[in-house]
């Protein structure tokens, strides 16, 4: 059985900002305002990262008034986090596999 990992996922996530970003919605739901303080990254520049995001079903929004809020969706993180386990657990079944040279 072939392991695959969602390499667009870890495409998005790789990204050092998203990364930021993610680390920061799994504590608590915020706002675009709240992004730019923790981060220090510009309105622009957040709000490109969090569309990214936002199309990989990474995060949902929540409007309130004026302001969008931001909440991680932790069955995607779930998920990939459960890709790499069952490739760990490939590896660790196949250690004792090696092909022969020609």
């Amino acid at each position: 059985m072939m392991t695959s990992v969602d390499t667009d996922l870890v495409r998005v996530l790789a990204d050092p900002l998203r990364l930021r970003i993610v680390t920061l919605l799994a504590r608590e739901t915020l706002c675009t305002t709240h992004l730019v303080t923790e981060t220090g990254a510009r309105q622009t520049n957040l709000s490109n990262h969090l569309r990214v995001l936002r199309e990989a079903g990474v995060v949902e929004t929540e409007p309130c008034g004026r302001y969008t809020y931001y909440r991680l969706r932790p069955e995607v993180i779930a998920s990939l986090a459960g890709q790499f386990a069952a490739l760990a657990e490939s590896a660790r079944t196949a250690a004792g596999n090696k092909r022969s040279c020609p």
